[in-house]
Parts: structure tokens; sequence; C-alpha cells
């Protein structure tokens, strides 16, 4: 059996190691079990994958930090791989109350998970620069305490709501890697070259999320550029939704069911969960 120590070893040298890797978004255990076994080697916790399983709206707090944290547990316990976890805004505003989320979620058996200056209000939808990096320095002092190394994420939100400032966005990740986090994140970019800008204005790993990237650009081209780590957010979980739907739509509208040609077979789902 893999302990958490081993996990977050071999979290901390995907982020060392020359290259980039992928790091898949499942939204629940059996999710996670089939990445595991198409040989990933971390997987990422998804705040939209697991906000359509309970059939609750994303980002508006629908979702519970207990819900969270049990969302984290089961998927840390169903795979040998590391993972880290999608922890939004850490559930508070005050920067010790927010940290507080990074050691439950360790406890909860994570190896990583970010934390980003969103607020939650749409009508202040970004945290001042100063509260954001006092929120990153408290998360930073918490993932150094435990016993093991954590791998905290900063993300920078500006680009999710209408803040498409380069210079401010830059700002803030630069700021947050000196108050201590260890891989820098900006959700939203969609462009290689800005992706560039902000990958050499860090010195510590940047994560690319292709969720709202160009998909023509490939994971090859992003290590090019110098990003370490790609992840897909709640992008597989709404390409099930979109097959699903696509589905209830044929037989509620036409009352077929050509839809059966493209699933899984029963047996290659029981073989992949056993590999993994």
């Amino acid at each position: 059996m893999t302990t958490q120590a081993q996990k977050a070893t071999a979290f901390r040298a995907l982020h060392q190691r020359e290259g980039a890797f992928i790091i898949p978004n499942p939204w629940d255990a059996g999710t996670a079990r089939l990445l595991t076994a198409l040989g990933f080697e971390a997987l990422a916790t998804t705040s939209l994958g697991l906000a359509n399983t309970l059939g609750r709206v994303d980002g508006t707090g629908a979702v519970s930090r207990t819900e969270v944290l049990d969302n984290c547990a089961r998927i840390a316990a169903a795979t040998p791989l590391p993972v880290s976890a999608d922890l939004e805004n850490c559930y508070a505003h005050e920067p010790r109350a927010a940290a507080e989320l990074i050691r439950l979620a360790a406890e909860a058996g994570v190896v990583g998970g970010s934390i980003e200056d969103a607020t939650g209000n749409a009508d202040q939808p970004i945290y001042d620069f100063q509260l954001a990096v006092e929120r990153v320095h408290a998360a930073a002092e918490v993932a150094r305490s435990l016993p093991f190394p954590f791998m905290l994420t900063a993300r920078a939100e500006n680009y999710l709501h209408g803040r498409r400032d380069l210079d401010d966005t830059i700002r803030r990740l630069q700021a947050f890697e000196k108050a201590g986090a260890d891989v820098l994140y900006a959700p939203g970019l969609r462009d290689l070259a800005t992706m560039r800008i902000v990958v050499s204005s860090l010195a510590k790993p940047v994560n690319v999320v292709m969720s709202a990237a160009d998909p023509a650009i490939s994971a090859a081209q992003l290590a090019g550029i110098g990003v370490k780590r790609i992840s897909v957010g709640g992008a597989l979980s709404r390409l099930a939704l979109a097959f699903f739907l696509k589905a209830a739509r044929e037989m509620k509208e036409e009352g077929r069911f050509t839809w059966m040609t493209d699933t899984v077979p029963a047996k290659e789902l029981s073989r992949l969960f056993r590999v993994s």
C-alpha cells in the first residue's frame, strides 16, 4: 500500500523532473480508478465535477466544506496516485481560517491543494491584493507544518471573472510565489503566447488548465514554453454529461437508442477497475 508520505514525495518529484505532466480531474472514486488504470501519474479533484455530481451549481457555495473534504477522502482512498484538491477559496476570507482547510484536506488524504483569490462575491469577485497574499502566506505556513511535503497551489482568478489584466495577474502570481506557494496557476488563459509570458515571469512550476484554453494546443507545446503541470478542470465531467444529455434527448425526442453503440462494455470497465 502506498503511504501518504510516499504519494507526497512522488508528487513533488513530478514537479521537479524535466518536461510537463498531465494531471486529469476525476470527480468521484470511480473516475479516479479509471484514470489510474489508464496510467496517469497524479490526479486533481474538480469543484465543478463535484457540483455536477450533486446536482448543484458550481461557485455558489452550494457544495459544503464537509462535502468537499469527503470527496477528497473518497478519491484519495480509491487510488495509489497522488491527489491534489481543488479547495476553491478555502471556504473562508480570513487568512488563518482559510489555511485551516489545507490541514483538513491533508487529513483527508490528499498531498496537494489550491487556494484562490476569488471571493465568491459577485460584487467584488477578487480579493484585494494584500489580503490575497496574506491568505497564501497563511496557507503556506500550514502546508510547511505538515509531516509530508504538501504541494500548495496558488491561483490568480482574474481571467475567470472578467478581469483580463495580465499585469495584475502576473503581479499576484509573483507575490504568491514569494509568499510560499509551490505551484502557480492562472485559470482562463487561452493562447500559448500569454501562457509563455506568465511562465517566463515565474520561477516555480506553473499549472495550465486546458478547459478554457485553445484545444489545439498540445502537451508538447505547453512543455516547450515551460509549463510543468496540465489539468483539465471540470471538462471531463462536462464531456460525460454532454454524452448523457445527447442520449437522454434521443430517447425522449426520438424514442431511439442508437447511443447504445457508444457505451463502454461492462467487461472493459471491470477490467479497468481491476487494474486500478
